[in-house]
């Protein structure tokens, strides 16, 4: 066997190794919808008229919007963060904190009112979640959040609607 043979075959050995980890390396929460929540379903035409083209972006093709774009980022009010497809209650202001990366941040979210899947669309699996009413994506939670629960529920803030007190 020729050198470069055997240290291909030593690295592609490291790396599916390391698949195991990658795998197991997100958050793992199994959330239910509330039963009072019906579910919100419109047609892709409804849904363009109800949103905004950055809105419909995040909430139903689950795009990003940039880091630091969103005034909701700053946001220190009391009041009420709403999904801005149908206005469910996801977090309050009591839940929200600065993360330092550019996009509004929660420590825990409202029971019931979130759902998860994972997301291969960086190739690395990660938490994504949306919205139990309607669908729309949220954005991703994170193991690197403050106690008391150590997630960072990570939001495009143009998926979101803040209600003052």
């Amino acid at each position: 066997m020729k050198r470069r043979n055997f240290l291909a075959l030593l690295g592609l050995g490291g790396l599916a190794s390391m698949v195991p980890a990658v795998a197991n390396a997100r958050p793992e929460l199994e959330l239910s919808p509330s039963p009072d929540i019906e579910p919100l379903e419109l047609s892709e035409g409804e849904w363009r008229e109800r949103l905004s083209p950055a809105q419909y972006d995040v909430l139903r093709e689950a795009g990003t919007e940039p880091a630091g774009s969103s005034p909701l980022d700053g946001e220190k009010r009391e009041g009420e963060f709403r999904c801005a497809g149908c206005d469910l209650l996801l977090f309050t202001s009591a839940m929200k904190y600065d993360s330092g990366t550019g996009w509004p941040s929660f420590y825990e979210h409202v029971e019931g009112h979130l759902l998860t899947s994972v997301d291969y669309k960086i190739l690395w699996p990660r938490t994504e979640y949306h919205c139990a009413r309607c669908g729309g994506h949220q954005g991703h939670v994170f193991e690197d959040g403050p106690d008391p629960t150590g997630l960072r529920w990570c939001n495009n803030g143009v998926a979101l609607k803040f209600v003052p007190a």
